[in-house]
């Protein structure tokens, strides 16, 4: 792609610059470079058509031939500039520098606008004529009877430009430009090319002779050229000729493996910004999609996909989760009737607590849990139903941190909610996470518990936690007037004996036998002893035992009970015969015969 370089050819009459203007800019970090140019017997007249036409399809408003190539020459370079009426100019000398202390300046606006020492300003010898890089003044502007203009193409700090932008509360064209940063080699293009557009409009005729104050930093900056990298960077297999005719085609120049940045381009700084423009070259659609190196894979481990499904299952029976405090007061062991020798009374303490109320690190969940049921049950919520994965920190000795053991706490009030409500949502969560061999126990020695009405839960013999309902007393402390069920339970121990892979089976090809038998035993009995002694019993053809009926009344002696169980028998490579029922009948009823559990008759 050529581009064409603006051609000027002036009024080549003897008359130069010098004879109407000189330029001094007072502040050099503030305006990197200033560029002026004269033009006499200016005719003021409209655009042309073609020229309306295009700053109205940018949304830019004609006004006159003058104003109308200052805005046309922003928008074909990028580079904003302005025009001053000569006659205006006193001194004939323009004077870039900061504003005086209240010094006022009434912009093309007809505003009036107070600046601030700070600001940087175009002045002549007596007054601002122009807010640098936002807006010019009114008494300067061009008019009918303009005569003389002096054209000005500058490069203003963008950080200067956008502070003063905002302090006179004026945003304009010019302003959004030079916030931006500019390129300061691209004020001698524009500035000839607007003297272009005079000539070729026949707008005026351009004096000789340019003034031109550059304090920019003309070395460009340079970019050590990298090709192994960038193809590694990029990931991509580019040959080093073909990276530098991109480069060059950008208007970069290599040599001895070093790039020479164009002036225009401010952004690049560094060997990852060569390397995005081959990239954008290149196509990013080219470029292989590969994996990110070192990326962690973002993946649940199986222990939080555990403690997930453990909350997902509870939440599906209707529970809400909490969150509780770690700290607590050492009073809320009171409140749980914990024995004043209990070992759970022994609690890591902290240093600065917030308060009392917040002095130790908990030892069990429990009292969190009832804290939040009686903190529903004053709020006059008629039921509640939540459940927490709460952490206990058990002391181990001074020098070393405490043991953190997650627990499930479940705690339920009202809706008519009982044991059975609150075993039966254990027993779904023991089905969900695929935990067998659990057994259940009586709990008689629990002070927080119920003594008739808790019990202890086991798998595989280890003791997993606690179920029942809380103890009166301990209901009592802490205000409730209602039956409180709490259950807790030892999310390692859970995980520990979760199925990690479940095993299914084909569909049955032999159909199922059934018996159904009522046993009378004491009433004390557990129904779950009985059932594990009936399992025993028939071994590996029992498919299913279920308890349907239990009944105490006058039928039934004294302290006794009749227990019913639907019992399925089934063989996986054979048709069960009656002869076979009957012998796993009889095998369960001498081994409850052994218990003292004898068949109802």
């Amino acid at each position: 792609l050529s581009i064409k370089h603006p051609v000027v050819k002036g009024c080549r009459d003897g008359d130069k610059i010098e004879n109407y203007l000189s330029v001094e800019v007072k502040n050099t970090e503030l305006c990197k470079r200033y560029i002026a140019k004269i033009v006499k017997n200016v005719r003021i007249k409209p655009s042309p058509r073609w020229m309306r036409e295009r700053l109205r399809a940018s949304g830019v408003r004609a006004i006159n031939n003058i104003v109308d190539i200052t805005n046309y020459v922003m928008l074909e370079y990028g580079q904003p500039m302005h025009a001053f009426d000569y006659k205006y100019v006193d001194g004939k000398k323009i004077v870039v520098r900061n504003a005086k202390p209240n010094e006022t300046i009434t912009t093309l606006d007809s505003v009036e606008r107070k600046l601030s020492p700070e600001m940087l300003v175009i002045a002549d010898e007596n007054k601002a004529s122009a807010i640098a890089g936002v807006m010019g003044g009114e008494y300067s502007s061009i008019s009918n009877d303009t005569q003389t203009i002096i054209f000005e193409s500058a490069c203003f700090l963008g950080s200067s430009v956008r502070t003063t932008a905002k302090k006179v509360g004026l945003r304009t064209e010019s302003s959004a430009r030079f916030e931006k940063g500019l390129d300061p080699q691209n004020c001698l293009p524009a500035i000839l090319r607007a003297c272009e557009l005079i000539e070729l409009l026949d707008a005026g005729d351009v004096v000789d002779g340019i003034i031109d104050v550059d304090n920019s930093n003309k070395m460009p900056p340079t970019v050590k050229f990298e090709p192994e990298w960038i193809n590694k960077f990029l990931g991509i297999c580019m040959d080093k000729k073909e990276m530098v005719r991109i480069l060059e085609s950008l208007g970069f120049k290599v040599n001895n493996d070093v790039i020479t940045v164009p002036s225009f381009r401010s952004d690049i700084e560094h060997k990852a910004d060569i390397a995005e423009e081959i990239a954008r070259i290149y196509g990013y659609n080219n470029i292989p999609t590969t994996a990110l190196k070192g990326a962690a894979e973002g993946k649940l481990t199986e222990r939080q996909k555990f403690e997930r499904k453990i909350s997902d299952c509870l939440l599906a029976q209707g529970l809400n989760e909490v969150s509780t405090y770690s700290f607590i007061s050492p009073k809320f062991y009171d409140k749980i009737n914990l024995p004043s020798d209990s070992p759970l009374r022994k609690s890591v303490t902290i240093t600065n607590p917030l308060g009392e109320d917040t002095s130790v690190m908990r030892t069990t969940s429990l009292p969190s849990m009832l804290d939040v049921v009686a903190r529903n049950y004053n709020n006059r919520n008629p039921y509640g139903y939540f459940y927490e994965l709460a952490t206990d920190y058990l002391p181990t000795s001074p020098d070393k941190l405490p043991d953190e053991k997650i627990c499930i706490t479940i705690g339920m009030y009202g809706g008519n909610c009982d044991f059975f409500d609150i075993k039966g949502i254990v027993e779904e969560l023991f089905d969900n996470i695929d935990v067998c061999n659990w057994d259940i126990k009586p709990e008689t020695e629990n002070p927080s518990l119920h003594p008739g009405r808790s019990a202890k839960l086991f798998v595989n013999n280890q003791e997993i936690g606690f179920i029942g309902e809380i103890h009166p007393v301990v209901a009592e402390n802490y205000g409730i007037e209602t039956k409180v069920y709490a259950a807790k339970l030892d999310v390692d121990v859970l995980f520990n004996n979760s199925k990690a892979e479940k095993q299914y089976k084909p569909l049955p090809k032999f159909p199922a036998s059934t018996r159904d038998l009522a046993v009378l035993c004491d009433d004390d009995t557990p129904v779950a002893e009985i059932e594990k002694l009936i399992s025993t019993a028939v071994g590996n053809i029992l498919e299913k035992i279920e308890l349907f009926d239990v009944y105490k009344g006058k039928q039934v002696a004294e302290n006794k009970k009749s227990v019913a169980f639907n019992i399925v028998m089934r063989a996986s490579d054979r048709t069960l015969t009656d002869d076979d029922c009957d012998k796993a009948v009889n095998r369960i009823l001498k081994a409850l015969n052994a218990m003292g559990i004898t068949l109802r008759s």
